[in-house]
């Protein structure tokens, strides 16, 4: 898994421990991570859509069993409202990420 994850990391085993040669950070290497965190923060906000949606179908199955209108709004609103919560943390959890991966 480390060397298919696309960092550039060679792991080594020495029969004790498992070494790790990192690349040297660059600004060019630096880019490249920071491009990494936003393909995995894009992940992570598609994960998020994906269980909205999820959430959004059952709430219209309920409607079809009998729940009321004002019900389905109300939830429908109260899951819209956490993935823009959960989208929100995750861009805040990237802006930190890659402030911390450009600083030298």
């Amino acid at each position: 898994a480390i060397r298919e994850s696309d960092l550039g990391v060679n792991p080594n085993n020495d029969g004790i421990a498992i070494r790790l040669s990192l690349p040297q950070l660059t600004e060019e290497r630096r880019k490249e991570y920071v491009k990494v965190a936003k393909n995995m923060a894009e992940d992570g906000r598609v994960a998020v859509r994906n269980v909205r949606r999820d959430g959004m179908d059952m709430i219209k199955k309920a409607k079809t069993a009998g729940m009321g209108e004002d019900d389905q709004k109300m939830w429908q609103e109260e899951v819209q409202e956490m993935t823009d919560k959960a989208i929100a943390q995750i861009d805040r959890l990237l802006e930190g990420k890659q402030v911390e991966i450009m600083q030298v």
